[in-house]
Parts: C-alpha cells; sequence; structure tokens
C-alpha cells in the first residue's frame, strides 16, 4: 500500500531525478575507489624508484 500511495503521491518526474541521483552516486563512488587505487599505484611506483636510485649501498637518512 505504500508503495502505491509513493508512487501515486510522488510526480514520475521527481522519480526520474531520484533514479538518477542514485545513478550518479555510485558512480562517483566507483571513480573514488579508481582514483584510491590509481594514488597506491603511483606511490609504489614512486617508492620502487626512489629505491632503485638508492641502489644497494643506501645508508638510513639519520644514519
Amino acid at each position: 500500500m505504500a508503495k502505491a500511495l509513493f508512487g501515486y503521491v510522488v510526480a514520475p518526474a521527481e522519480l526520474r531525478v531520484a533514479e538518477e541521483n542514485a545513478v550518479l552516486r555510485a558512480k562517483v563512488r566507483r571513480l573514488e575507489q579508481e582514483l584510491v587505487e590509481l594514488r597506491a599505484q603511483r606511490d609504489a611506483a614512486i617508492a620502487h624508484e626512489l629505491l632503485s636510485l638508492a641502489g644497494d649501498n643506501a645508508e638510513p637518512a639519520l644514519a
């Protein structure tokens, strides 16, 4: 009954906007996750490059 009333009371345009909002929120979540993964890959690549530049005779900076 509540669903029927909701569909009757809420205009179709409002339902479309709500659906589009949900789709866009999901897309933002996916893009945020992709950004986290890309940042982690970038940080790993930078760390690898710094370690390779240091070579085998690297000493701790505070030693």
